[in-house]
């Protein structure tokens, strides 16, 4: 499965669709229901104007119950990609890739807007960098100016291989 260049934005990894769902479990069957415990026993306290752990804890509830309203929409929303491409010789979604530059080798993994801040080896699969290496091989070179600054890179290898996904604890 090839994505083309004008990439997806609801794209994700089955890893990444799995700490989201966690997510959202945590939030609603552990935190929420311990929340509105707290409002209700600080309202049982009394003046409500008043009582900052009451107003307080409204507040984290509010926060709660928004972010779940976005998890529970944006994981309706969101393409999970199971497959691995059948030219795994180049970079698509997905894709674990090892690159070489002046400052040595990296190693990263092109992944969905909503997962790259899980792990430092992640970028989103919209950032410059994965743009350029979409579509290419292992030994292709490419320069990337960002910020007035250009960075060479060559690439190393390109690798699909689940078992090289980092443990996300979830």
């Amino acid at each position: 499965m090839s994505i083309p260049s004008s990439v997806n934005n609801n794209y994700i990894t089955p890893e990444g669709e799995r700490v989201l769902r966690n997510e959202l479990r945590q939030l609603w069957r552990v935190e929420r229901p311990e929340w509105t415990q707290r409002v209700s026993d600080a309202a049982k306290e009394g003046d409500r104007s008043e009582n900052a752990e009451y107003i307080y804890s409204k507040k984290k509830l509010r926060e709660i119950d928004r972010r779940v309203r976005f998890l529970t929409k944006r994981l309706e929303a969101l393409t999970v990609v199971r497959r691995v491409p059948k030219e795994q010789s180049k970079i698509f979604f997905g894709a674990w890739v090892t690159l070489e530059t002046i400052q040595g080798t990296v190693r990263y993994r092109l992944v969905g807007g909503d997962e790259f801040d899980q792990h430092p080896d992640y970028i989103s699969i919209n950032s410059p960098l994965a743009r350029n290496l979409l579509g290419k091989s292992v030994g292709d070179s490419f320069t990337l100016l960002l910020a007035e600054k250009s960075t060479d890179y060559e690439i190393l290898a390109v690798s699909y291989n689940m078992s090289d996904d980092i443990n996300l604890n979830t």
